[in-house]
């Protein structure tokens, strides 16, 4: 049962986190204004933007009117320069404005589109947070039916539980009390009537309701480089999408109550983690530590320039070294795996409190095809820490895995690719015609905002 971004309009509006100081708030409500109104619009060509530390990929697509699926008909690549990007976010907005305007342009003369306007733009970085939050409402009369007022105000009870969970958290690891943050991403994850799974409360009786909701939240300041450089490739976008709940929602498990796994991105400069049980999101962490510091330490130990390491670093990767040099390589970066794997660990730590952890890995990210992150994942010390049910898995997510996108160019191969398609999954959902449970609380944001 998924819901995506329609539970945070009570935050922008009571709490008035739009941009102010000198930024187009009309743009920005129009924003929102679109995600509440899901406006149909498969007759357009679609923009996936994943801005990475190292690549911008851009992938223009159209929704197939009989399937509701989206078919990929134009690529576009650009590298990033050295300084254009900081631990997952924009640190140099006119350098990452032209790259992305080359990499959309690839895109746009594969498809042979004359223009693309609307756009979902992915974010990472340390400071984006994902959690889901439960709130367990005792009703005092069991016997009446839940309608939608009583709905509105569990989901509203929700929402501030999160709201002020995560600005907390953001405030202790910033040391700013006051920082603005967002909700970017909202999806109800379970909902329990009496301790029975029910995918619509509506209608039902019973004393004890548990609402789960899954939030992703981005600073202010972040969201406010993104919404520039949209405005300066003039892009109308659909949404601003935290990376790692894209991935997480790229296999479309989300109505299986069985699966469980561990999502991990591997990009220039971070790593992201999305965690799921029971075909629930459950949270996402983020630690900037990616592929770029492999490539420094390469570039450190063997005296060569950033670009000559990052290449040496990318044969090493697709196996296209002899045996002697892969060794050296290999016993060159073994430290640094430790460190990236002690991030995991910490990570997954803060999810292993109380219940057992997801033996499934699925690795995607152009950082994920280093030898030594699978290795390290599968080593027995690290994990003896944590309560995994069963030996560890470790497997790549490939782009024939992610529903609901399908490439007519050829050009999407391994696991890199995996976040823009993601991106672009979640778009279909704000494109497409609007689910019953979907209506119920698009209704209740306006009830609330009245």
């Amino acid at each position: 049962m998924t819901l995506c971004f329609l539970c945070f309009a009570p935050f922008v509006i009571k709490s008035c986190l739009f941009y102010n100081q000198g930024t187009n708030t009309k743009t920005i409500m129009g924003v929102f204004s679109k995600v509440l109104g899901f406006k149909n619009i498969s007759n357009d060509y679609l923009l996936s933007l994943d801005i990475g530390t190292e690549v911008v990929k851009a992938l223009v697509f159209k929704v197939d009117k009989e399937t509701g699926n989206g078919v990929v008909t134009g690529v576009g690549r650009a590298r990033q320069g050295i300084k254009d990007m900081h631990s997952g976010a924009v640190s140099d907005i006119s350098g990452v404005i032209e790259n992305s305007r080359r990499a959309i342009g690839i895109a746009i003369n594969m498809a042979g589109a004359k223009k693309v306007e609307k756009a979902i733009i992915g974010i990472a970085g340390e400071l984006v947070k994902g959690t889901t939050t439960t709130v367990h409402y005792e009703r005092i009369r069991p016997e009446i039916r839940i309608d939608l007022p009583e709905l509105k105000n569990i989901i509203q009870k929700v929402q501030w539980k999160a709201f002020d969970r995560i600005r907390q958290q953001l405030a202790w690891e910033t040391g700013h009390s006051e920082i603005e943050v967002k909700l970017i991403n909202a999806v109800i994850v379970d909902v329990r009537i009496d301790g029975y799974k029910v995918n619509n409360p509506v209608g039902f009786q019973g004393r004890d309701v548990s609402i789960s909701v899954f939030n992703a939240y981005a600073p202010m300041v972040h969201l406010g480089a993104l919404q520039t450089i949209a405005d300066e490739l003039k892009l109308d976008l659909l949404n601003i999408a935290a990376e790692p709940y894209a991935v997480a929602r790229s296999m479309g498990l989300e109505d299986n109550s069985d699966f469980s796994a561990v999502f991990i991105d591997v990009g220039g400069g971070t790593t992201d983690i999305a965690v799921v049980r029971n075909g629930g999101l459950e949270g996402t962490k983020m630690f900037a530590l990616g592929g770029r510091a492999f490539t420094k330490r390469l570039a450190r130990e063997l005296g060569v320039g950033i670009e000559e390491a990052e290449l040496l670093k990318i044969r090493y990767s697709e196996g296209k070294l002899g045996a002697d040099v892969s060794a050296k390589i290999e016993k060159r970066l073994e430290d640094d795996c430790q460190v990236w794997l002690s991030g995991i660990e910490l990570s997954l730590s803060e999810f292993a409190e109380n219940d057992l952890l997801p033996y499934r890995f699925f690795l995607c990210g152009g950082g994920s095809g280093l030898p030594g992150i699978k290795k390290a994942l599968l080593t027995r010390e690290w994990n003896k820490n944590l309560p995994f049910a069963k030996e560890i898995e470790v497997s790549f997510l490939q782009p024939r895995d992610v529903t609901n996108i399908s490439d007519k160019t050829g050009a999407l191969r391994d696991p890199q690719d995996i976040t823009p398609m993601g991106l672009a999954n979640l778009a279909l959902d704000l494109v497409g015609e609007e689910k019953v449970m979907s209506g119920i609380l698009r209704r209740a944001v306006k009830m609330i905002q009245k």
